[in-house]
């Protein structure tokens, strides 16, 4: 061929092949003395493509500048710089969306398509990299630095690599039923090495990011080694996919279609390591970054051989797998990094909770016996308190102040062992127990767990779980914690577990041994002023989509809401109080109703209701009633104990669903006084001729305890007597047969309940004066404290003269 005109591009290039330019004769288009003194050269970015020296091939530009400069090149018979676009999806690219080292090349022809792109037929001439951007409009134009290729000088070695080129690619268009004849025509015809190797480089199959690798590689040697290593990964996937397609389709049938597909995915899975083998070999990567003793790491080898002998069809095979994938997940000996900041720690819990002095004490203690001995077994923390004390959300402040992870573990309703040790793995659906699984999660060994409601576990016909937490909560024991389903220790020592209860009744007394018990009373009318102030009407009001201004609520008014509408040990009460206001402040807003955003106490009456009473005066002001102090699981509490006489037989009668203890005390009482009528100035008459009925109102509710013992006496002698007891007086203790008072205990929460109530005065035993003198005295001024050794005092105090 001598004749530019006589190529048939149609059919050498028609599926995008290029040739190479020696082999049509293209000699009118070579480099002329205009283009060696050529300094500024137009760069046309490509995408997905890349082009290499001394080759043709066709390039279609559909963007403006393209074609604009395609055009004026021709025109200006000029060199331009082809470089590809690192990113083909940007349809304007700038300069750093292109590679740096391009091709220089001719334009031979300009074909204009009838969909209005534009097809040049290009002639690749030099290698070259960018220098300077120069412009960038109308279309891109570089000073650039030309590169030569450097050749080998192991010619014999060079020369056999391209011999194994050629014949690989023969290979490869033999087998690839897209490639068109005229590639092997062109390969079978090229006898410069060079040429061949841009020549397979141009057409061959491989990525447009490898080819440019290729085409930066100044070394021709070191170019067709990497092009003959890809030209193998290319020939190996052929030959895999001829096998699939020649296995599937000896098997293809009319009524066998779905078969083939199953099966050809089974072969395509098979062939890229989906069996057993390629499981292993994942499960033991993944171990080689995992930090482990040798015990551990002998038992991972030992399970990672038993699957590699089972089958993989075999249920058994699933549930190997599956323990080994939660025994490669969890953090062995990986642990978070404690922060030893005191001072911050102590920012972050004031800046969570109000109040809780105690508790914040003993954590910062615990942190600076960290920070002085680096090393320490975590406490067992137990939280005691009434609801909405916010125990569980003090775990969540100690993990922050620590710097661990947080996890927040459920017992409520818990009754099966298994939930604490895990199942056996042989069992269908066998799972580790809780703890694990938040250790796992946690993704570190010395999390802050917090073990919420441990005093609500059950017990069921599959164990004890409460028993099952004495290993896991046993500082001594639970650096090895045996988890049946991980089958070996795990190490729990650096946990840092912190439970919450509201009882300590209901928990097992070993299980109570191994915590150490921090009890949170209630909050005082003060404390709860100031957690609503800081937390809880921000709270609201951004949960009613309401901004800091929208309503305000005074100390005056949180104190009618607390005293008037509210009676609890916690602030939840509170909260869904104020959370009404909220609401009704949205609805306002909502409406365009106009409406005073400081909410006085009226306006907090009409929004949540009828106020109860304030005043016990009423209650108290008829002789026979008492004010009572009582515990209870939601904290303290205050309760009425009523007396009345009638005409009898000198009978007692006890009613308001009251336990044992309690009716134990009121015969007690009317014993004492039948023994000391005299000294009581009580007269025998009345005595052997009165019926007593005692009564303790609220009979829904069971009550129990020895501490209503001087409430019943005071009640049935100001009966007898007929005289009233001081309003706003309350009391509790125990009594003896001989008049003696005892002490009791919940204190703290009693004297609270009481402060709540509009209680002024109170009578205790004189051995509770150590239990007073551990609370807060701010929480007691309002209260004056009666102590008392015998009964004879609480009559003197208590009942009218």
């Amino acid at each position: 061929m001598t004749e530019f005109e006589d190529i048939n591009f149609d059919e050498i290039m028609g599926d995008g092949f290029s040739i190479v330019a020696e082999e049509i004769n293209l000699n009118d288009f070579t480099e002329t003395a205009e283009n060696k003194e050529q300094k500024i050269f137009p760069i046309l970015p490509v995408r997905n493509m890349v082009m290499f020296p001394k080759v043709v091939i066709p390039i279609t530009a559909g963007r403006e500048m393209s074609i604009k400069l395609l055009e004026e090149a021709q025109q200006k018979g000029e060199f331009i710089g082809i470089l590809s676009q690192n990113n083909s999806s940007v349809e304007q690219p700038t300069s750093k969306d292109m590679y740096q080292v391009g091709t220089l090349a001719k334009i031979i022809k300009i074909i204009k398509l009838p969909d209005g792109n534009t097809t040049a037929i290009t002639k690749g001439f030099q290698r070259f990299k960018i220098k300077t951007f120069t412009s960038a409009k109308p279309y891109f134009k570089a000073e650039i630095t030309k590169l030569k290729d450097v050749s080998t000088k192991k010619t014999e070695e060079y020369n056999a690599l391209l011999e194994n080129i050629k014949d690989l690619a023969l290979k490869i268009i033999q087998l690839d039923p897209n490639i068109p004849n005229a590639a092997n025509y062109a390969i079978k015809n090229l006898n410069d090495n060079e040429d061949l190797l841009n020549f397979v480089c141009t057409n061959a199959n491989f990525a447009a990011a490898d080819k440019q690798k290729l085409l930066e590689e100044k070394s021709l040697m070191i170019r067709a080694e990497k092009c003959y290593e890809l030209m193998h990964n290319d020939f190996r996937k052929l030959e895999l996919r001829n096998q699939i397609h020649q296995k599937t389709n000896k098997e293809l049938d009319k009524n066998q279609r779905e078969y083939f597909l199953n099966q050809q995915m089974k072969t395509i899975q098979e062939e890229l390591g989906g069996g057993p083998d390629s499981d292993v070999e994942e499960l033991q990567e993944k171990a080689k970054s995992i930090q482990w003793s040798e015990e551990v790491d002998a038992h991972f080898k030992k399970e990672i051989n038993r699957l590699q002998r089972q089958n993989p069809n075999s249920p058994d095979y699933n549930v190997q797998r599956n323990y080994l994938d939660f025994f490669t997940d969890l953090p062995w000996q990986k642990y978070s990094k404690d922060i030893f900041d005191i001072v911050k720690a102590e920012r972050i819990l004031d800046k969570a909770h109000f109040g809780l002095e105690d508790i914040k004490k003993r954590i910062l203690e615990h942190m600076a016996v960290l920070k002085l001995k680096n090393n320490m077994k975590s406490p067992i923390l137990c939280l005691v308190g009434p609801p909405g004390v916010g125990k569980t959300s003090l775990g969540k402040s100690v993990a922050d102040s620590l710097g661990r992870k947080y996890i927040r573990v459920s017992l409520g309703g818990l009754h099966d062992e298994s939930e604490i040790r895990g199942h056996r793995k042989t069992y269908i659906g066998a799972m580790a127990g809780r703890i694990l699984q938040s250790i796992k999660k946690a993704g570190t060994s010395n999390p802050v767990i917090v073990l919420d409601e441990i005093d609500k576990i059950g017990q069921g016909v599959h164990g004890d779980p409460s028993s099952a937490l004495l290993e896991v909560l046993d500082p001594e024991q639970n650096y090895s914690f045996y988890d049946n389903f991980l089958e070996m220790g795990y190490d729990l020592s650096k946990v840092m577990f912190i439970a919450t209860a509201n009882s300590l009744s209901t928990i097992q007394r070993p299980l109570l041994d191994r915590m150490e018990i921090i009890e949170i009373a209630g909050y005082t009318l003060e404390e709860k002023v100031e957690i609503a102030k800081r937390h809880l009407i921000k709270k609201q009001q951004e949960e009613n989509g309401l901004d800091s201004k929208s309503f305000k609520l005074g100390n005056a008014e949180l104190k009618h809401i607390i005293d008037a509408h509210t009676s609890e040990s916690g602030v939840r009460g509170l909260e869904k109080r104020i959370a009404s206001i909220a609401r009704w402040v949205a609805l306002q807003t909502a409406t365009e109703k106009a409406f005073d955003p400081k909410i006085s106490i009226d306006k907090v009456d009409e929004i949540l209701g009828v106020p109860r009473p304030k005043s016990l005066s009423e209650i108290t002001g008829v002789p026979g009633v008492v004010t009572g102090l009582a515990w209870t699981q939601v904290g303290g509490d205050i309760l009425f104990i009523e007396s009345i006489l009638s005409e009898g037989k000198g009978n007692l009668t006890m009613t308001g669903n009251l336990g044992t203890v309690m009716k134990e005390s009121a015969t007690i009482a009317l014993e004492y006084i039948k023994a000391k009528h005299v000294e009581l100035g009580i007269s025998s008459e009345d005595i052997q001729k009165k019926n007593i009925h005692v009564h303790v109102p609220e009979g829904a509710t069971p009550k129990d305890g020895p501490s209503a013992g001087i409430a019943m006496l005071t009640s049935i002698v100001s009966s007898f007597r007929n005289k009233k007891v001081k309003p706003h007086l309350a009391m509790t203790g125990e009594i003896t047969l001989r008049g003696k008072v005892l002490p009791v205990g919940g204190i703290k929460e009693k004297l609270l309940a009481a402060a709540r109530a509009g209680i002024k005065e109170i009578i205790l035993c004189d051995a509770n004066r150590k239990d007073v003198q551990e609370i807060k005295q701010d929480y007691l001024k309002n209260l004056k404290i009666n102590y008392v050794s015998r009964m004879s005092e609480v009559v003197d105090l208590a009942v009218e003269k």
